[in-house]
C-alpha cells in the first residue's frame, strides 16, 4: 500500500469553495492529516491532502482528486499535484483535532 499526497487549488475560491472542496474530497476517500511514528494525527497544510494505504496509481489518485475539484470549482481548472510517498518529513504541523 502506498501513500500519496495531493495538493489541489482552487482560482478565484471563496472560503465555502475550500469547505466544500474538503467535504468532496473525503468523500474521494482523502483525508487532511498525515500520522506520525506514534501513530499521532497531525494536521496538513490548507488544501493538502493525504490517501493512505491507497492501492491505486498516481492516475487513479489524480482522477479521484480531478472529480471533487470539479465538482466545487471546474472553471478555471483546478491545479492538482499528486505525489506518491517513500516517505515523509515534516515541521511545524499542528496536531489533528477531528
Amino acid at each position: 500500500m502506498t501513500n500519496f499526497t495531493t495538493r489541489v487549488e482552487l482560482h478565484g475560491a471563496e472560503e465555502d469553495d475550500y469547505e466544500a472542496l474538503h467535504d468532496a474530497m473525503k468523500a474521494e476517500g482523502f483525508v487532511r492529516w498525515i500520522q506520525d511514528q506514534d501513530g499521532n494525527k497531525l494536521r496538513l497544510p490548507t488544501a493538502e491532502y493525504n490517501l493512505p494505504g491507497a492501492t491505486l496509481t498516481r492516475q487513479q489518485v489524480l482522477e479521484r482528486a480531478k472529480r471533487a475539484a470539479d465538482s466545487v470549482k471546474p472553471t478555471p481548472t483546478p491545479w492538482i499535484l499528486v505525489t506518491e510517498s517513500a516517505g515523509r518529513t515534516w515541521s511545524g504541523l499542528k496536531p489533528w483535532r477531528e
